[in-house]
C-alpha cells in the first residue's frame, strides 16, 4: 500500500519533491484516526474488536467453536481461536512472503475479497489485523495448521523481527490462530484495557453466534477474572436477556427467519410493558447503530402486519386511522441480525447498512412469518394491538403538549427558563452548561463559573423517572421543561442535535448516594429522549472530589478512595488528616472552581453509548421496579466508576 499526499510547502513551492509518499503501514501510524476512529479509549479497544472479528468470521464460516480473549499481566492482549488458522504457505503473487505475513503487514490483504475464503465476514475487509500490527509496539502471531505450529513476530508498527517459521508440532488435532499484541503508548492516550468494555462486546458476539463459546480472562494483578459466554438460543436469548430487566407483555419470544442465496436474516422480538422502543440491528455481527436497509425492511413489514391484523380483528374500526410504526414499536425489544456476502456499510465505522437486496429479504420474511406467528398466537396478537392503541392516544396527547410548550416559548420571547444563568458567548462550540441540583450548590456554581462560556441551570429535587412515563407526561414536568428549553434542540422525535446551545452538558451532583441517583435520572432522560446528544459525546458527569488533605501548605484533592489509597501508598509517612468533603453546597465557590469547574484542573467523565443494547439494559435495571435486581447490580459494579455515573 502506497499512500500519496500532496501539499504546498510554506515557501509556496509545489514540485515533485513536495509529494510525500507513505509506504507499507506508515499511513496508519500517521493518521490512526482514519482507521480506528480515535486514539482514545474507543480506538484502543477497536484493536481488540478487529482481532476478535477475524475469529468470529471463522465461526460464521462454520470452522470455529471457541474464542479466548486474555488480558495479560503486562497489559498485552491475546486472542486465540480454534478456526482453520491463517494460511502459512507462500503467496502466488509474492512468493518470498508467506500469506500470514502479508495479512499482517499489508493493507487490504486478506481472505475476504475474492469470495472463496469467507461467504460472510465482519472485519474491516482485510485491513483490520494489519492496522493492529501498525499500532502495536510488538505483535506475536501463532498458527496451528496441518499438524504444525508456526510463529512470527513484529515490532514498532509492523517491522518483522522473526519471519513466519515452524517452531514445532501443533498440539494434537489443534488448528487455529493466536494473535498477541501490545498497543503503542506513543499512539494512544492510554493503553489500559477496560474489562467491562470488552465483556459487553464479547457478550453481544456470543448472542449473535448461536453456540459459539467466548471466554474472557484478565490476568492483571488485582483484577483476575474469568467469564464464559455461550448461548444456544442465540438472538432469542439476547431478547430474553434485554427484557429480563423489564416486564414482558407476554412470555413468548417471536422468531422470524428468512434466507436466499448469499444472504439470510434472523429476527427475535418480544414486547414489554414499558414505553421505549429497543431495536438493535446487526450485519455480519457488526452493530449497525444507525440502522439501514435491514432495519427499514423490518419496521415497514411490522407496521403493515400489525395494522392488517388489528383491522381483521375489529380492534381498529373503519373510521380509525392506521397505527403508526412508533405506536406499534412502543415497548418492543427486537434483534435484527443479517448475514450477507458483500455488505455495503456507509462510513468507516459501519454504522449503517446500505444493501437494497437485504431490505427486500427482511421485509418479505417479516411479512410472511410474523403474519403466521400472530395468527397462531391470537392472545399475544391482541395484547400487541391493545398496547399500540394506547400508545396512539398518548402520541396525540404528547403532540398537544409539545405544541403547548412551543406556544409558551414563543410568548416568553427567547423561551429560556427563568432560573437559567446563561453565559455571554453564543458560540456553541465553546460553551457548556452545568445542571446543578439544589439552590445552595447552584449559588456556589454561579460564583465559580466563567460567565463568558459557562452557564448554570439549577434543578430542584429529583426529576421525573422517564423510564416509567410516556412522553406526554414527561413533557408536563417543570424541571424537564426547563432542561429542554435550556438545551434548545427539542426533545424525543423532535430532537435535533445540531441545534444544541452548548457543546458540553455537564451533570454536577454530589458524590454520594443521592447524587448518584440524580445523575442516573438525568442520564436516563438524556439516553431516552436526547440519545443523539449522548452518542455525539456532548454529555458529561462532573466528578467532585471525595477527600482533601494538606501537603505542606497546599491542599490536595482526591477523586475517590482509590485515589486516596494510591497517594497513601506513595506517601507512607503522611499522618496528616484527610477531610471527607460533604457536598457541593458546603464548598465555597473557590473550592468548587478549583476542584470541579475549572477546565484546566477538573476531572470530567464523558458519557458514551458504545454498546447501546447494554446501556439500555443498565437504564432499565437502575430505573426499573425490581429492587433486588438493582441492588445486586450496584453491588457487583460498585467499583466500576462508569456504572456509578450511568
Amino acid at each position: 500500500m502506497v499512500d500519496v499526499e500532496s501539499g504546498i510547502t510554506p515557501n509556496g513551492s509545489y514540485e515533485a519533491g513536495d509529494i510525500t509518499v507513505l509506504e507499507g503501514l506508515d499511513p496508519v501510524r500517521t493518521r490512526p484516526g482514519m482507521y480506528i476512529g480515535s486514539t482514545g479509549s474507543t480506538g484502543l479497544h477497536h484493536l481488540v474488536w478487529e482481532v476478535v472479528d477475524n475469529a468470529v468470521d471463522e465461526a460464521m464460516a462454520g470452522f470455529c467453536t471457541r474464542i479466548e480473549v486474555t488480558i495479560l499481566e503486562d497489559g498485552g492482549c491475546k486472542v486465540l481461536d480454534n478456526g482453520r488458522g491463517i494460511p502459512t504457505g507462500p503467496h502466488p503473487q509474492y512468493p518470498d512472503k508467506s500469506a500470514a505475513e502479508l495479512v499482517l503487514t499489508t493493507l487490504h490483504a486478506g481472505g475476504k475479497f475474492g469470495g472463496s475464503g469467507y461467504k460472510v465476514s465482519g472485519g474491516l475487509h482485510g485491513v483490520g489485523v494489519s492496522v493492529v500490527n501498525a499500532l502495536s509496539t510488538r505483535l506475536v502471531l501463532e498458527v496451528d495448521r496441518d499438524g504444525k505450529h508456526y510463529m512470527a513476530e513484529f515490532k514498532d508498527g509492523g517491522q518483522i523481527t522473526q519471519p513466519l517459521h515452524q517452531s514445532g508440532a501443533a498440539p494434537r488435532g489443534r488448528t487455529g490462530t493466536a494473535v498477541t499484541f501490545w498497543p503503542d503508548g506513543t499512539i494512544f492516550d492510554d493503553v489500559e484495557f477496560r474489562s467491562q468494555t470488552i465483556l459487553e462486546r464479547l457478550q453481544v458476539m456470543a448472542f449473535l453466534n448461536k453456540g459459539l463459546e467466548i471466554v474472557y480472562k484478565d490476568t492483571r494483578t488485582g483484577r483476575e477474572q474469568s467469564v464464559t459466554y455461550k448461548y444456544n438460543g442465540g438472538v432469542v436469548d439476547f431478547v430474553k436477556h434485554l427484557n429480563a430487566s423489564k416486564e414482558p407483555l407476554f412470555k413468548k419470544v417471536c422468531t422470524l427467519m428468512g434466507a436466499e442465496e448469499d444472504q439470510e436474516v434472523e429476527t427475535a422480538l418480544q414486547w414489554n410493558t414499558g414505553y421505549h422502543e429497543s431495536i438493535y440491528s446487526f450485519a455480519n455481527g457488526i452493530s449497525t447503530v444507525e440502522g439501514g436497509m435491514h432495519e427499514e425492511g423490518f419496521k415497514k413489514a411490522l407496521t403493515n402486519v400489525i395494522n392488517k391484523y388489528a383491522r381483521s380483528r375489529g380492534i381498529l374500526k373503519d373510521k380509525d386511522d392506521n397505527l403508526t410504526g412508533e405506536d406499534i414499536r412502543e415497548g418492543l425489544t427486537a434483534i435484527v441480525s443479517v448475514k450477507l456476502r458483500d455488505p455495503q456499510f456507509e462510513g468507516q465505522t459501519k454504522a449503517k447498512l446500505g444493501n437494497v437486496s437485504i431490505r427486500s429479504l427482511v421485509e418479505r420474511s417479516t411479512n410472511e412469518k410474523l403474519a403466521e406467528w400472530i395468527e397462531e398466537n391470537p392472545r399475544e396478537g391482541n395484547q400487541i394491538c391493545q398496547k399500540a392503541v394506547l400508545a396512539s392516544r398518548a402520541r396525540v396527547a404528547a403532540r398537544q403538549a409539545r405544541e403547548l410548550t412551543r406556544r409558551k416559548s414563543a410568548l416568553d420571547g427567547a423561551g429560556l427558563p427563568g432560573k437559567l444563568v446563561d453565559c455571554s458567548s453564543r458560540d456553541a462550540r465553546e460553551t457548556e452548561i452545568f445542571i446543578v441540583e439544589g439552590n445552595s450548590a447552584g449559588g456556589s456554581a454561579k460564583d465559580a463559573r466563567d460567565p463568558s462560556t459557562q452557564a448554570i441551570l439549577p434543578i430542584r429535587g429529583k426529576i421525573l423517572n422517564v423510564e416509567k412515563a410516556r412522553v406526554d407526561k414527561i413533557l408536563k414536568n417543570t424541571e424537564i421543561q426547563a432542561l429542554v428549553s435550556a438545551i434548545g434542540a427539542g426533545v424525543s422525535d423532535d430532537f435535533d442535535v445540531s441545534k444544541i446551545r452548548y457543546n458540553k452538558v455537564i451533570i454536577l451532583a454530589d458524590a454520594d448516594v443521592d447524587g448518584s441517583h440524580i445523575r442516573t435520572l438525568l442520564l436516563t432522560f438524556f439516553f431516552r429522549q436526547m440519545k443523539e446528544m449522548v452518542e455525539a459525546g456532548h454529555v458529561y458527569a462532573a466528578q467532585p472530589p471525595l477527600y482533601s488533605t494538606m501537603v505542606g501548605k497546599k491542599r490536595v484533592y482526591f477523586l475517590d478512595d482509590a485515589a486516596k489509597d494510591r497517594f497513601m501508598a506513595g506517601h507512607p509517612g503522611h499522618k496528616a488528616e484527610f477531610q471527607r468533603l460533604k457536598g457541593l453546597g458546603e464548598m465555597d465557590f473557590g473550592e468548587l472552581k478549583e476542584t470541579t469547574m475549572d477546565p484546566t484542573k477538573r476531572s470530567l467523565l464523558q458519557i458514551t453509548v458504545e454498546q447501546a443494547a447494554m446501556a439500555d439494559e443498565v437504564c432499565s435495571i437502575l430505573m426499573g421496579d425490581d429492587v433486588e435486581q438493582r441492588r445486586r447490580f450496584i453491588q457487583s459494579n460498585a467499583k466500576d466508576v462508569r456504572f456509578l455515573d450511568i
